[in-house]
């Protein structure tokens, strides 16, 4: 029951953070978002893991493998997110982001030497034709060219996700989940940190402390990034990375909710069947056969 219970919540959690970044961007740019919401992941990560009492020796942390995740898995993927939202609504980037699942199967095929049975192919294939449908959406407002510029946008940020998922299996499975969600977030500060020397630098906006605008960074900081981070690790520990991937079919749904509802928006009916198609996909290339389980087990009992 936990582990549901901390499904539901990390989905509401996450479907709401992309309503922040759309509240956020009328005050600052995607790079000072991201600046923000790592730096609010870290207060709150931090003071837990010093009550957690847990020893770390310095000498064994992987340094670099630890960074390259962190630009991989925060820093660039969260600035293209915050970019993509200047062009669309907060449902069609959640819609989008479910592709990650797509995405972590084709970087492990085309960069660490994973083989795909034949249905995971045509469930990738099904989740691109959903991407397609997505494009051929006319809304309100917005200029084809933006409209496929914030797809872009938000499928280089997925397949940033899935590579780093991918690395980070394959070379940081002795690294302790504290460890890696405090650094990733240490990363992804620097590098917004860094870019936003190139985009005006830091200032500080007006409006910055309306209500609105403080709940929202809250919101995104506090629990999109520190608490959503817990959660997410705690049912892989306590579940299964199976598992915790289910929210991927969650998070959509509720940013689709809370964009209507809060922020008025209005998605597209052919954004449904791009979303149900991405769904099919998603569970087509997670689907193995159950057939090498059966004979794994009994191979085992003999």
């Amino acid at each position: 029951m936990k582990l549901y219970s901390a499904l539901f919540v990390l989905s509401l959690i996450w479907g709401m953070s992309f309503l922040f970044i759309k509240v956020l961007l009328s005050v600052f740019d995607p790079w000072q978002i991201v600046f923000i919401r790592c730096l609010l992941g870290i207060l709150t990560i931090l003071p837990l893991f010093l009550l957690s009492k847990q020893i770390v020796n310095l000498g064994s942390i992987p340094v670099k493998k630890l960074a390259f995740v962190g630009v991989l898995n925060a820093g660039i993927p969260w600035g293209l997110i915050a970019w993509s939202e200047t062009f669309l609504d907060s449902g069609y980037t959640a819609i989008l982001n479910a592709t990650t699942p797509i995405w972590t199967t084709m970087m492990g095929v085309f960069f660490f030497s994973i083989k795909l049975q034949w249905r995971q192919w045509i469930g990738v294939m099904i989740g691109f034709v959903g991407i397609i449908f997505l494009m051929d959406i006319d809304a309100p407002g917005l200029a084809k060219n933006q409209l496929i510029l914030g797809i872009v946008l938000m499928l280089i940020a997925t397949s940033c996700y899935g590579y780093s998922s991918q690395y980070t299996k394959k070379h940081l499975q002795g690294t302790t989940v504290w460890i890696t969600a405090s650094t990733t977030l240490l990363a992804g500060l620097l590098l917004s940190t860094i870019m936003m020397g190139f985009t005006g630098g830091w200032h500080l906006p007006d409006h910055a402390f309306d209500q609105k605008v403080v709940l929202s960074l809250i919101g995104l900081g506090v629990f999109g990034s520190g608490i959503a981070y817990l959660l997410y690790y705690y049912m892989i520990s306590a579940g299964s990375a199976e598992f915790a991937t289910l929210v991927t079919y969650l998070v959509p749904v509720s940013a689709v909710i809370w964009g209507s509802v809060l922020l008025n928006e209005k998605i597209h009916p052919i954004a449904f069947l791009g979303l149900i198609l991405i769904f099919t996909g998603v569970y087509l290339t997670g689907k193995k056969k159950r057939v090498n389980a059966i004979s794994i087990k009994h191979d085992q009992s003999a």
